[in-house]
């Protein structure tokens, strides 16, 4: 995968400042130190996307996220972050995720002449209701078809509701079939959230059912070739997965502050809901893919 080059200012800039361009007085107060001590142990502090406040256990066991958020940069104008850690030779790769919410007309080539490097596209969801019937997203062809003919790396998400592990293997095996005639090269991921506004049929799922379909799902995945994913929240994280037995999964992270908040390892970084891309006429989800790279010795 092609990665973002550095252009030269920047790269002088982030020489001077030992590796890194230091961000703004705010972004540091809102990204500021959220793990502290307690005589059970070391806790973590998040807070939803509603501002309520949780705290949660840290696992010891789980692979800490390393990323270094002083290499973090927005652009006022169009809100884009960027992430470029010449140091430790990790950067990251713009991105998009769309549903039939975005609507039927994506000029794709616009998409991608707006700097956008990847896309992940929502391929369908079990309904939540009681029948739980696998449907297809109704704008999932044209997304596909139109954003690989425009040169964007392609990954897909289903919205899970199983409520078995045979549920889970099911909804894989939909998703493998429908993304077999396409050039899949970014991750297949599964996507499980809490339905706020009504009841669910995994309502009653447990914290270990929800994990195991996790696994069963990404490893039916995987077997097939490609490469899994687990769409989650801090909350879910927290409180729905146990992260303890998923260490061995990449992870893509929805997080709508100004600096993420997990204290775990991930691969894409959801930041926003409300971004605006040319060719799209709504709003969408803007998300960094990071790529860790070979640590510049120079720096050192």
């Amino acid at each position: 995968m092609n990665k973002r080059k550095l252009c030269p200012a920047f790269l002088a800039l982030t020489l001077l400042l030992g590796g890194c361009a230091v961000r703004d007085e705010t972004a540091m107060a809102e990204g500021g130190e959220n793990i502290h001590m307690t005589d059970a142990g070391e806790v973590y502090t998040f807070q939803d996307v509603e501002g309520n406040e949780y705290e949660a256990p840290l696992l010891e066991n789980v692979p800490q996220c390393t990323y270094d958020f002083d290499c973090l940069q927005t652009d006022e104008t169009t809100g884009y972050k960027s992430y470029h850690d010449v140091e430790n030779g990790v950067t990251a790769r713009m991105g998009i995720d769309v549903s039939e919410f975005q609507g039927e007309e994506i000029d794709w080539k616009q998409v991608r002449e707006s700097g956008v490097e990847f896309v992940i596209i929502r391929l369908g969801y079990r309904a939540y209701g009681a029948t739980g019937e696998l449907v297809l997203d109704a704008m999932y062809e044209n997304n596909i078809k139109g954003a690989i003919d425009a040169g964007l790396d392609v990954g897909v998400y289903f919205f899970s509701q199983a409520v078995s592990a045979a549920e889970a293997v099911e909804e894989a095996e939909f998703v493998l079939d429908q993304i077999k005639p396409y050039k899949i090269t970014g991750p297949v991921v599964y996507d499980t959230e809490e339905i706020k506004w009504d009841t669910a049929r995994t309502d009653n799922n447990t914290k270990q059912e929800f994990t195991n379909y996790c696994k069963v799902f990404c490893d039916t995945v995987e077997a097939a070739g490609y490469d899994p994913m687990i769409y989650s929240n801090m909350k879910w994280m927290a409180f729905t997965l146990d992260m303890s037995e998923l260490s061995g999964y990449d992870f893509w992270y929805a997080d709508y502050h100004e600096i993420p908040q997990c204290p775990y390892d991930y691969q894409i970084w959801q930041y926003s809901e409300s971004g605006s891309v040319p060719g799209i006429n709504a709003n969408v989800d803007l998300n960094l893919w990071f790529q860790k790279g070979e640590k510049n010795d120079e720096m050192e």
